[in-house]
């Protein structure tokens, strides 16, 4: 039986954040299946979620498993209803990973045009966020895209993500975070939130003396794993919890990532892991 996820703490500020210091959970990538991720052990990830005391809780996408080694795939709503344990004064809300399209049953069966994850989701009680915004009881937004691969592939996507219709109802100048399952929006689509949370990469998932076995970006290691930064816009991305491929992690272990985001001090940027700034292509 594996232990427990490990807990990967961020310390991110941007003079974009104007709110009171917020502390997000971040539950990226489960792959849900009953021999590598069963439901038990996404109830212990949400036990050990909630005793975090975060006061948000995402979870930006990838629910289903895809490529993976003996899998047996658990149904959508099954998953669901172990996720509606998920506590945050905040709210608990949810994004659409790649996965959740392309390896979903009905929307195979519905030319792509429903995920099961989506319905799913809502039922049990998350918000869940498809090119839409949500007002948090604290006045700030959450912001969460659609896939920006869908059902096709890192260098043939078939994008669902409309950044523009996503923050069409954000005012100027709002305290804003972001879900996009893939880390590459950072860079192709601008936006004026404070912080993207991100997963879909797995932290390379297997790596050994720097070297990462896998990594689905099209930015290469720019966009592999933990906290970039350009100018005041910060983007995490999280290593996740399930697997891909193969059922083994090294180097990369399953992990919640816990995110402490407040205002900007003294005009610096803290994090209290190596902090890459993406000057160019952005």
């Amino acid at each position: 039986m594996p232990g427990p996820a490990r807990i990967v703490r961020y310390d991110v500020s941007s003079a974009l954040w104007s709110l009171p210091r917020m502390r997000i959970a971040v539950l990226a990538d489960l792959h849900a299946c009953d021999r590598w991720m069963p439901l038990d052990r996404i109830e212990r990830i949400v036990t050990q979620a909630n005793a975090t005391h975060p006061d948000i809780i995402v979870l930006p996408g990838d629910f289903l498993v895809g490529h993976l080694v003996g899998k047996k795939p658990i149904a959508a709503d099954r998953i669901a209803q172990v996720l509606s344990g998920l506590q945050a004064p905040q709210g608990v809300y949810a994004s659409l990973g790649n996965h959740d399209w392309a390896d979903c049953p009905e929307a195979q069966q519905n030319g792509y045009a429903q995920s099961s994850v989506e319905a799913a989701l809502a039922e049990a009680g998350l918000r869940v966020l498809k090119n839409a915004a949500a007002q948090m009881p604290n006045g700030g937004y959450v912001v969460g895209l659609d896939s920006a691969i869908g059902h096709g592939s890192t260098f043939r996507p078939k994008p669902r993500h409309d950044p523009k219709k996503a923050f069409a109802s954000i005012p100027k100048g709002a305290s804003t975070i972001l879900l996009a399952h893939e880390p590459d929006v950072f860079i192709e689509h601008a936006s004026p939130a404070a912080l993207q949370i991100s997963g879909h990469t797995h932290g390379g998932q297997i790596g050994a003396l720097g070297i990462l076995a896998t990594l689905p970006s099209r930015y290469g290691t720019r966009l592999d794993y933990g906290h970039k930064q350009h100018i005041e816009r910060n983007l995490i991305i999280s290593g996740g919890l399930g697997y891909g491929g193969v059922p083994l992690r090294l180097g990369r272990t399953s992990e919640i990532s816990l995110i402490h985001l407040r205002s900007k001090p003294d005009g610096a940027t803290v994090a209290n892991r190596q902090v890459t700034a993406l000057r160019e292509g952005v």
